[in-house]
């Protein structure tokens, strides 16, 4: 797996991000993801689940969503929980972007990954937390490019928000994939029903799947609530879903 720190050009700003390339895959090109991050930001973690789809054969991006703020220190979540630092620490990095905002740098995203001489075919998306629904979104604002989208114990994704992720999804061309935790309060039954609602609506190829006796942020291993077998089991959803879209 190759890794390399990068800068792309914004409508505001320059945005930090990684990206990462197969290895022992041939010379490519090969399909490439968009990894949409957390609000624990970019961290090893992170790193570590990007090399791994990368390994499956794809060139990932990994880009810093919380540019717009400035430079912070890298975050350790359980650090975070033991100090209660939500409020002072992760809420003023939140605020520095929204869907809307994600977006439009998506649209930087994708002119990078499409001007590489390794990306070839259509784009995939992957989100967890606050990056589910920009996963879903960017599939909606990007349906020529972004024909698969993967949204692990996203938040919020149907609310009365102009950023709200349901918003997108009539203009979805690509397959979604939603795993949702049964314990989460950022998407209780209640939003599940209405965002479910929303994708049959709109007509949009989708799996909604709630995973039981799993709590928000399941798929992460740096967070207390890590549950191994149901990270295992999203990371088989997802690859079957990439493979069968992004490499036919």
């Amino acid at each position: 797996m190759g890794h390399e720190q990068i800068a792309i050009t914004t409508r505001d700003g320059e945005c930090q991000a990684h990206l990462f390339t197969p290895e022992g895959k041939g010379e490519g090109p090969w399909p490439a993801a968009i990894f949409y991050m957390d609000a624990f930001a970019i961290r090893p973690t992170l790193f570590e689940m990007a090399a791994r789809l990368a390994d499956n054969g794809y060139v990932v991006l990994l880009p810093d969503l919380f540019y717009r703020h400035g430079h912070y220190d890298t975050l350790v979540p359980r650090e975070v929980f033991a100090q209660n630092t939500f409020g002072t620490v992760i809420a003023p990095l939140m605020a520095s972007t929204d869907t809307l905002k994600a977006v439009a740098d998506t649209a930087a995203f994708v002119a990078y990954l499409d001007s590489r001489d390794d990306v070839a075919g259509p784009i995939g998306t992957i989100g967890l937390c606050m990056g589910g629904g920009l996963a879903i979104a960017a599939a909606g604002a990007f349906p020529d490019r972004i024909a698969a989208a993967a949204s692990f114990h996203g938040g919020n994704l149907y609310t009365d928000q102009p950023t709200s992720a349901h918003l997108f999804l009539p203009k979805v061309e690509g397959e979604l994939y939603v795993a949702a935790a049964d314990q989460d309060h950022s998407y209780p039954p209640e939003m599940a029903e209405k965002f479910e609602a929303a994708l049959r609506d709109s007509g949009v190829v989708y799996r909604h799947e709630t995973y039981a006796g799993a709590a928000h942020g399941w798929m992460k291993p740096d967070l207390p609530v890590y549950d191994e077998a149901a990270a295992e089991r999203g990371w088989a959803e997802m690859l079957a879903l990439f493979d069968r879209k992004l490499k036919a």
